[in-house]
């Protein structure tokens, strides 16, 4: 069995590491798991979840394009782990995963 688990740890990872390039200052990130039972015990039906607003960079495009034709630097790079408006971005499905896609200015900090 554990050889199993291998070969589908591999495809995830496969799967999270797809040649998936934004565009310009947009970049992809994978929500986190939302909380599902509150501090005082309760359990959370998926109705009543609210959007994680935190999550971990997948990808960064090449960065902003400005009057002079240059491209400014992204301030993000994958593995970041940040902090987004909870309806930034456009939401999106690669195989089992859900990522947004969104703009950098969205990203309201990263998270050390």
């Amino acid at each position: 069995m554990a050889k199993k688990k291998e070969d589908t740890a591999n495809k995830n990872f496969t799967l999270s590491k797809t040649n998936l390039q934004p565009l310009g200052d947009r970049v992809v990130v994978e929500r986190e798991e939302s909380e599902t039972v509150t501090p005082g015990g309760i359990v959370l039906p998926d109705t009543a979840k609210d959007k994680p607003a935190r999550g971990k960079v997948i990808s960064v495009g090449a960065g902003r394009l400005l009057k002079d034709g240059t491209r400014a630097k992204p301030q993000v790079k994958p593995g970041d782990r940040v902090v987004f408006s909870s309806y930034a971005g456009e939401p999106f499905k690669l195989g089992d995963t859900e990522l947004v896609l969104m703009r950098e200015e969205d990203i309201l900090a990263v998270v050390e």
